[in-house]
């Protein structure tokens, strides 16, 4: 008889490959080896149930997924792009420099890659393209490459999730994502501007520095969000949770009141599509909480960590082993799902191995981000060419030396823990 879990595996896989959702896939796999193995299949929707009632930092990600689709209904996105365009327009390659600045500032706000793809993304692709100065092709890669930021700056969904399955300060992840967040921008404004020279991009007609004290002006309110909620949080006025409160009010407040530039109709289809948005991850939550479930009764996470125990890696091994676990998963595999189903079972043979839990956390943050730019799955990729409208092969190709700098990026972030503790160490963390 085929045993309970392996069926289980095949089973989700098989749906997964079928186009279904991974969240109904691992609530399918999880009910019918609950079924199998003679349990109470009550026993899921009480674990889901659970999960989500003590996961009160959850609350943070439909929050933060409001907040972010209030600021694309609005014009925080053209506040910001113009402020970047101020600050960077005027170099060589510049709208590729102001796709990376203003994806970092924005970051700052949503917590969400697609969401910078979607808002930012979609108006500098625009300023790209118009009369032919880049090619579509490379205004999608820089745009999908530099939307990844979005959950490496905080705040972060990924980040909360990873929270959720590993028992870490939330606030101590937003902390260690801000360097990694800033070396990786850093990185790709250096190859974009390599790139522009080599392909003779054009000098972009900057806004003159004349205009910077009053685009920084326009600016102000936006970007006093991301100090509002980091400054919140640090100073223990407010959690997490509440900062994406406070994150989706201050939206609100600035979209309507100051840049009187929401619509009632234009305000009810982001609450739709926040809602939307919040059922899919809330899906994925659940069927990963009842699979979790399945994966502890059969004693995985243990197993992996006696196995790795035995093939004497080592904390540099193991991390080796598991950036190229990610990044192989993270091709075919959507970035919540392989937070929420593989951190579970490493998280024992990370503690086994004295490797620091936030640190580790970054490092599979950051590869969960770049599965959203590697074919075949990579989300971003869709999302780009829909805009575009250009197929993927000129976009992948001209994606290549930005993944190549983000996985630089990534190695400097793996083997240099200092340098992700750093600030969180400034913020009292023990680790």
């Amino acid at each position: 008889m085929t045993d309970p879990f392996t069926l289980a595996m095949v089973l989700i896989a098989a749906l997964a490959l079928m186009g279904q959702s991974i969240g109904i896939s691992m609530l399918v796999g999880s009910f019918v080896y609950l079924m199998l193995k003679g349990y109470d299949v009550s026993i899921a929707a009480e674990t889901m149930m659970q999960g989500l009632f003590n996961g009160y930092t959850l609350l943070a990600v439909p929050l933060f997924i409001l907040a972010a689709d209030i600021m694309n209904i609005g014009s925080l996105a053209d506040k910001l792009l113009r402020f970047a365009q101020a600050l960077v327009g005027r170099f060589r390659g510049g709208l590729g420099h102001v796709n990376v600045v203003s994806s970092l500032i924005f970051s700052g706000m949503s917590g969400s890659a697609v969401a910078d793809a979607v808002g930012m993304g979609k108006i500098v692709i625009t300023m790209m393209t118009k009369d032919g100065k880049y090619t579509p092709s490379y205004a999608a890669a820089i745009t999908a490459a530099t939307a990844i930021v979005g959950p490496i700056i905080p705040p972060s969904i990924p980040m909360v999730l990873y929270a959720l399955v590993s028992g870490q300060s939330v606030g101590f992840l937003f902390a260690a994502g801000i360097l990694p967040g800033l070396l990786m921008a850093l990185l790709m404004a250096v190859t974009n501007g390599v790139i522009a020279h080599r392909r003779g991009f054009p000098v972009d007609d900057g806004i003159p520095l004349r205009e910077l004290p009053g685009a920084t002006w326009q600016a102000i309110p936006a970007l006093m969000l991301p100090v509002i909620l980091l400054g919140g949080i640090y100073g223990g006025v407010m959690t997490p949770t509440e900062a994406a409160a406070v994150a989706a009010a201050y939206a609100l407040v600035i979209s309507v009141v100051l840049y009187r530039s929401v619509s009632a109709r234009g305000l009810y289809q982001a609450l739709l599509g926040s809602a939307r948005s919040t059922a899919s991850v809330g899906i994925l939550i659940a069927g990963a909480l009842a699979f979790n479930y399945v994966v502890t009764r059969e004693n995985v996470p243990d197993s992996v960590a006696a196995m790795l125990s035995a093939m004497d890696l080592g904390p540099v091994g193991f991390l080796i082993a598991v950036n190229i676990l990610f990044l192989v998963l993270g091709c075919v595999l959507e970035a919540g799902a392989l937070l929420l189903i593989v951190v579970p079972i490493l998280i024992p043979a990370a503690q086994a191995l004295g490797i620091d839990l936030v640190h580790f956390g970054v490092v599979l943050v950051v590869n969960a981000m770049l599965g959203l730019i590697t074919p075949p799955y990579g989300l971003l990729l869709f999302i780009v060419a829909a805009i575009t409208k250009q197929p993927l092969i000129p976009i992948i190709k001209d994606l290549v030396p930005f993944i190549a700098i983000l996985i630089v990026a990534l190695m400097v972030i793996t083997f240099c823990p200092d340098f992700v503790l750093y600030l969180p160490r400034l913020l009292g963390y023990q680790g």
